[in-house]
């Protein structure tokens, strides 16, 4: 079967000269330049709903960058955000199909803003045309795909920069780097923690209509193209595996890369095991709002857990573990760190504050994109496309586990992991969370994920439920939106 790729469309529309390849002819000519330090970097914002307003306010106040150009499949959001450039005098070229985008040569990099299934093709085209790569977390929507990932921004020599901002944060940079000194004796335990409160996204009976505005087409890419089956078309892509990673790849992406960088976890778990579900809610979602994953981590352990309900029932507030709500809690002999984005502090065993780490919110973290996009080094990055995967990789192993579990009982489960303390100790918690939203775990059970082993030098799972793991390492693409075996 023949398939159009982002390069033959490109070729089409460009009528290149015959015999010059895309991804090398505009490598070696039109973005091969090493930016000085009185160049103005031109950059394009993909995605224009809430974080790509944020990539616009953010990348529009650094010295020496100008935002050209602007890319959406909605055009209600083009629209808006053109009035917005247009009332500061400011003039930017508009796309709604990104291949479109990528043969504009005034642009120098890329701003990823999109639903998760995107980011991985995006950005493999991004560097085949010679541009450097600012995506969103997580990441990728698979492990295989984050692979290519890695493997792309190497073989074009792209700066890649993936939006974990936590790890510009100057408070929790300061607080890494005074746990890894073992100012608090050595890490037994990191808990990564996404209570952030959600609410149903309601149940439809049957497809919805799309907006005169979207090109549902473009909207879905490289996922299957099927009727809309949910009220809103934004945003609730999150909750859905064809278009997105769950609370574990939305949080999680900040959450779970956070804490292995601070205990230096430098590799994929090599094995992890979720349990979870989406309870108090009948909607349309997919994807659990309650979930704990134990990964097996070197050198320390890391607990993931996900509440998405209240702290109780009719009290509207997230729950919280030693007055932490979203960030990480580093366990150590002589204490322990409880902080994340914005910061934290250090306590003694008693509980008593020792030392704070205020933080600025890692505003910083466009900015030192930048700044690595004229060293043109690698090593400036703060969150470079390997470290992007890795991170990723450990979120898709979370939902990939709890994917092919079963519904239990609470004492089955109990039964079941009645060996791991960690992970024993973060259930009984959670059954105390869910007794105090009034959830019926007899009416709607937990489901168990299995244990899975995963090799991290093949990047495939490995030994028991290894056959039907490995079939969510990669998906099945719709063409041509189609991320390259060979990139």
């Amino acid at each position: 079967m023949n398939r159009l790729t982002r390069r033959d469309f490109i070729w089409d529309l460009t009528a290149a000269a015959a015999g010059v390849g895309f991804g090398s002819m505009l490598h070696t000519k039109a973005h091969s330049k090493i930016l000085g330090a009185n160049d103005d970097i031109r950059i394009a914002i993909v995605g224009l709903r809430k974080k790509g307003k944020e990539h616009i306010e953010i990348f529009g106040k650094i010295p020496g960058v100008r935002i050209v150009s602007l890319c959406d499949v909605d055009t209600e959001f083009i629209d808006f955000e053109v009035k917005n450039f247009k009332d500061r005098n400011q003039k930017v070229t508009t796309y709604r199909d990104y291949r479109k985008l990528l043969d504009d040569k005034e642009i120098d990099a890329v701003i990823i803003v999109t639903p998760d299934h995107w980011h991985a093709l995006m950005m493999v085209w991004a560097c085949q045309a010679g541009k450097d790569v600012y995506v969103e977390k997580p990441a990728s929507h698979n492990i295989w795909e984050g692979r290519k990932m890695v493997e792309a921004a190497d073989k074009y020599k792209r700066i890649v920069q993936v939006g974990s901002q936590d790890r510009s944060d100057v408070g929790l940079r300061a607080a890494v780097e005074y746990i890894q000194q073992g100012n608090l004796g050595s890490t037994k335990l990191v808990r990564a923690i996404s209570y952030y409160l959600r609410e149903s996204i309601g149940k439809v009976n049957g497809p919805q209509p799309i907006l005169a505005t979207v090109d549902y087409n473009l909207f879905q890419g490289p996922a299957p193209l099927v009727p809309l089956m949910r009220k809103n078309l934004h945003y609730d892509w999150h909750w859905f595996w064809d278009t997105g990673t769950g609370e574990v790849g939305n949080l999680g992406g900040h959450n779970i890369d956070e804490s292995r960088w601070a205990v230096g976890q430098q590799q994929i778990a090599s094995g992890a095991i979720s349990i979870g579900g989406r309870l108090s809610f009948d909607d349309d979602g997919q994807t659990a709002n309650t979930q704990i994953t134990f990964f097996d981590c070197k050198p320390v352990p890391m607990i993931y857990e996900v509440r998405g309900l209240r702290r109780r029932r009719g009290l509207r507030a997230s729950d919280h573990y030693r007055g932490t709500n979203f960030g990480m809690v580093v366990e150590c002999e002589g204490g322990y760190f409880r902080g994340g984005r914005g910061g934290g502090w250090s306590y003694d065993n008693n509980h008593k504050r020792i030392k704070q780490f205020p933080g600025d919110g890692g505003d910083e973290h466009q900015s030192n994109f930048i700044k690595a996009m004229r060293s043109r080094k690698v090593s400036d990055l703060r969150a470079n496309m390997l470290e992007g995967h890795i991170t990723a990789s450990m979120c898709h192993m979370a939902n990939i586990s709890y994917r092919l579990g079963r519904k239990e009982p609470v004492e089955k489960i109990k039964e079941i992991i009645a060996g791991n303390d960690i992970l024993n100790e973060s259930f009984e918690s959670c059954l105390v969370h869910l007794k105090a939203n009034k959830v019926d775990l007899g009416r709607e059970p937990l489901t168990i994920g299995a244990y899975l082993t995963f090799d991290q030098n093949s990047e495939k799972f490995v030994g028991e439920f290894s056959d039907m793991a490995n079939m969510y390492i990669r998906r099945n693409y719709r063409e041509p939106f189609i991320v390259p075996e060979s990139v």
